[in-house]
């Protein structure tokens, strides 16, 4: 006997080709009312029907588990102020304070703050290595509220006349706030320069081009796994031998799924050194 199968291929209409068999035996016809009405009489075909209606439900229910965007990012153009202490506890080693606020949309908006801390071990006069915690908060943004952050930092640096190239490596565990955890490494060469001015303390040119990379896993949304460039240049003004301001310029490039999107940041950074006491 010759046996009949439903046709599941797709119909502009978007109903179901099912045989009138279910019902008179005659012949098909397109009716989506039909493949309801036989599942609901027939156990083994309401099984399927719970399936295709839990599959239906479900894919709108991943689409919205889409990773926020990186809170971090800049918007439009913004105002950075960092302060910085550095407290010496010998000739190779002190404690590393910083505080930063960062301000988006034409300086209007405390979108992030943090503060952070470590140990700096001075193990060669040209590497520094700082292990770091950071705690951050995110006010004002309904998808993450603060982030933990471990970094370690690697310094590499040396001196050739008035100029001293570095190299800073920065390995990061991200734990935010409802999210996946994620790994993260930052690359950023840059270069000082002493400019040969006839003052006690002389300004220095301070420039720089950071690269972000996530190797896996992302706990934000990013068009690949370089998500974020920044270009900095700014200008260090030593005030007295312990205190000085470096006003810079920055350019915050970061990898969207939509694409690239670039940002104008202005930002004043303050730096204090506190000597060890000689005994």
């Amino acid at each position: 006997m010759r046996a009949r199968f439903c046709n599941y291929q797709s119909h502009p209409n978007n109903l179901v080709r099912v045989p009138l068999s279910f019902f008179d035996r005659v012949q098909h016809q397109w009716f989506l009312p039909g493949f309801c009405w036989y599942a609901l009489r027939n156990p083994h075909w309401g099984v399927l029907l719970a399936m295709v209606f839990c599959c239906v439900t479900v894919v709108p229910a991943r689409a919205q588990l889409q990773p926020p965007e990186d809170p971090e990012d800049e918007k439009q153009i913004g105002l950075w102020l960092d302060q910085g202490i550095s407290a010496g506890f010998s000739t190779y080693k002190s404690l590393e304070v910083e505080f930063h606020e960062r301000f988006d949309e034409g300086a209007s908006n405390l979108y992030e703050y943090f503060v952070q801390g470590g140990v700096a071990f001075r193990l060669r006069p040209w590497v520094t290595v700082i292990p770091i915690y950071r705690y951050q908060r995110f006010p004002g943004n309904p998808a993450v509220a603060y982030e933990n952050r471990l970094q370690l930092n690697i310094t590499l640096s040396t001196s050739r006349g008035a100029w001293r190239p570095n190299l800073r490596t920065l390995i990061e565990g991200r734990f935010p706030d409802n999210r996946t955890a994620s790994a993260r490494l930052r690359f950023r060469p840059g270069v000082d320069y002493t400019l040969p001015l006839r003052m006690a303390r002389r300004p220095v040119l301070v420039v720089s081009n950071e690269f972000f990379i996530v190797p896996g896993t992302n706990s934000f949304a990013a068009g690949g796994s370089f998500t974020q460039n920044r270009f900095q240049v700014g200008v260090r003004l030593p005030i007295t031998d312990s205190f000085s301001i470096r006003p810079y310029y920055l350019l915050q490039s970061v990898n969207l799924p939509k694409g690239w999107e670039t940002n104008e940041i202005v930002g004043i950074s303050m730096a204090i050194k506190v000597a060890s006491k000689s005994k």
